[in-house]
């Protein structure tokens, strides 16, 4: 692999996120291997923002100049060149980079890309399929949830939805991250209006009962011989829940490593290795957990993490003594 296309932006609320992570992640790829290729996709419309050759500097293309991909065998020309891209790393947060549809275009036209298949991908974005094919190991526990799909009716549902989750519970869109479309609801009649917020963004949702513990999150990769789990890292929030302004704007606090006991810690390393097994997952994969006192509870699984300089698995990359730009290559050469 000579060429590496480094993909981002997407067709989600999370394009801004993707395009900050799409442009770490190309600046810390090995520059001595590889030819780095910047692709902003959204929408459709595919074109590269950037690129830079072996040992070089990094070439910005102004927006009104930008080449088109040529989405037939995955090329661009830069001048009177054609660049055939040899591999992508996927950096689209949200449709069609996290849900498979990005992942099976490539699969197709026979390029390796990172991260998981298409229809690992697809699974593991939609938090109720994915919660479904872990509900019934034994390794980890799943908040009990009601799953809901836009234009089915509603009437009644909130009171349903109280007696089997209890308050507070959290309403949620399946396949969406960043924390958008995401409410803490408090009290009944909360819950409608939380639907709709939810559906705003996606076309189905879930209610899913507010475990109480301690929010902590642990990634896996593959380093050629063996799946690798990364230091566990605690999220402490300033605000209700870790949502986007948490994320994204100081309020929140990650603690790298996180300060539990060694137990724990060993647990939620075996249990992230676990589960990328058993959803037959590849490349690097971040899982999110709630310890509460009855164990430790599933939140989700992100197959594309966020890869900003602030975001969890550098951070994780960093308290393992490990060189970004070596991790990278590694997750490139075995995914």
């Amino acid at each position: 692999m000579e060429n590496i296309a480094v993909i981002y932006g997407s067709d989600s609320s999370e394009w801004e996120v993707s395009c900050r992570s799409g442009e770490f992640t190309a600046s810390r790829v090995d520059g001595s291997k590889f030819n780095v290729y910047e692709i902003f996709a959204r929408y459709g419309k595919w074109s590269l923002a950037a690129y830079r050759k072996k040992n070089s500097m990094r070439i910005v293309i102004p927006e009104d100049q930008r080449p088109q991909i040529d989405k037939t065998d995955f090329s661009v020309m830069i001048g009177e060149s054609k660049v055939k891209f040899d591999y992508a790393y996927i950096m689209q947060h949200g449709t069609p980079g996290e849900n498979g549809l990005m992942q099976g275009y490539l699969e197709m036209l026979g390029v390796p890309h990172s991260g998981c298949n298409a229809f690992v991908s697809a699974i593991t974005f939609d938090k109720f399929s994915c919660k479904s094919y872990l509900k019934d190991v034994d390794f980890v526990k799943c908040a009990d949830d009601i799953f809901l799909r836009k234009g089915e009716p509603v009437e009644g549902l909130a009171q349903k939805a109280v007696e089997k989750l209890g308050l507070p519970m959290f309403v949620k869109p399946t396949d969406g991250g960043s924390s958008f479309g995401v409410t803490k609801v408090k009290s009944v009649e909360d819950f409608d209006k939380a639907v709709e917020y939810a559906f705003s963004e996606g076309n189905m949702l879930i209610a899913e009962a507010a475990i109480v513990g301690r929010e902590l999150t642990c990634a896996v990769y593959n380093n050629g011989k063996e799946n690798v789990a990364l230091p566990v890292i605690e999220i402490l929030t300033e605000n209700e829940f870790f949502d986007y302004e948490a994320k994204y704007n100081g309020h929140s606090k990650e603690v790298c490593p996180a300060q539990i006991p060694d137990s724990l810690r060993e647990e939620i390393q075996e249990t992230s290795k676990k589960i990328y097994a058993h959803l037959g997952c590849a490349g690097l994969v971040r899982v999110d957990y709630i310890c509460a006192e009855d164990g430790l509870y599933f939140l989700e699984v992100n197959t594309i993490p966020g890869m900003t300089a602030a975001s969890l698995v550098p951070q994780m990359v960093r308290a393992a003594g490990m060189d970004m730009t070596d991790f990278l290559t590694t997750v490139i050469e075995n995914s």
